[in-house]
């Protein structure tokens, strides 16, 4: 088995389409193909289910896949170490993030990176916070800004980015925009617009509306932060969001109402480090980065 092999077999796994995958290897679609093959007839076992139009993992491709990106996620990191020693910065930088996470401006950050390291490809992950708690697990990537990550669903390092309170926004002509704190209870029954349960928003949203002992149902579900402000503009539904939500320019001109009492619901953003192994070289030169950017 060669690492060459297995780097074939992931990217058809996340291709899902062999010639996709040859393009983005840059390799012949025949040469692609054979290479998967030898690995199957090696392992003994078919590792895709292939019809005219899908291709999908087998259960001993699930199986090989997290190995195999754990295996690859070990090469890259040797190869980065030798070249760190070296003094050069080569490789990959890997990283995963939460859309609008607060404490940090990934486009300035990674500008930066590059500014620094030009030498170094970066590669960026946009996912929900389970999916980048899984890839940092997994070794597909080197770290991740996510949101709502609580101690114990989490054995590695977590660095603070970033806290702040959550408000409720909602269209200017709404009940509740008279600019008056709200109640818990003043929420009930009311229609309500918030993002996928994977992302850090919603996942701080429904930590909080449980603390409270307030059911809510959640009518419009979005995965971008545009579609929510837009949908709350035209009076659709309310939303409970961080508050940093509220200084974008989309969001000019909606209510912005705060929670009553002393202590209103939280938001918080970590950078997820992985457990049990160092960083790349890669990834503690972003850290480095990280911590010269942070807020106080």
């Amino acid at each position: 088995m060669e690492l060459r092999q297995l780097e074939h077999f992931v990217a058809v796994a996340e291709e899902r389409h062999f010639t996709r995958a040859a393009e983005r290897l840059a390799v012949s679609q025949s040469g692609l193909s054979a290479s998967v093959r030898a690995l199957e007839h090696e392992l003994r076992t078919p590792l895709f289910s292939r019809t005219t139009r899908t291709v999908r993992l087998t259960e001993a491709g699930q199986a090989l896949l997290v190995e195999a990106e754990r295996t690859l996620a070990g090469a890259r990191a040797a190869r980065d170490a030798v070249d760190a020693v070296r003094g050069l910065l080569r490789g990959t930088l890997t990283l995963g993030v939460e859309q609008c996470v607060a404490g940090v401006s990934p486009a300035r950050l990674l500008a930066a990176f590059h500014r620094e390291h030009p030498h170094m490809e970066i590669r960026l992950r946009q996912e929900g916070t389970s999916s980048l708690l899984e890839g940092v697990a997994g070794g597909r990537l080197d770290l991740a800004f996510a949101a709502t990550v609580s101690p114990p669903e989490w054995r590695g390092e977590l660095v603070p980015l970033a806290r702040e309170r959550m408000v409720v926004l909602c269209a200017p002509g709404h009940p509740l925009a008279d600019g008056t704190p709200v109640e818990w209870t003043a929420l009930r029954g009311r229609s309500f617009i918030d993002f996928h349960p994977d992302w850090g928003p919603r996942r701080a949203a429904d930590e909080a509306f449980a603390a409270a002992g307030v059911r809510r149902t959640v009518g419009l579900e979005v995965n971008d932060v545009h579609s929510l402000l837009e949908l709350v503009h035209e009076g659709l539904g309310i939303a409970v969001v961080p508050h940093h939500f509220s200084r974008k320019p989309e969001a000019r001109g909606l209510g912005v109402v705060e929670f009553a009492g002393a202590r209103p619901p939280g938001y918080r953003s970590v950078v997820v480090l992985p457990p049990a192994r160092s960083l790349s070289p890669g990834a503690k030169a972003l850290m480095e980065l990280v911590r010269q950017d942070a807020p106080g």
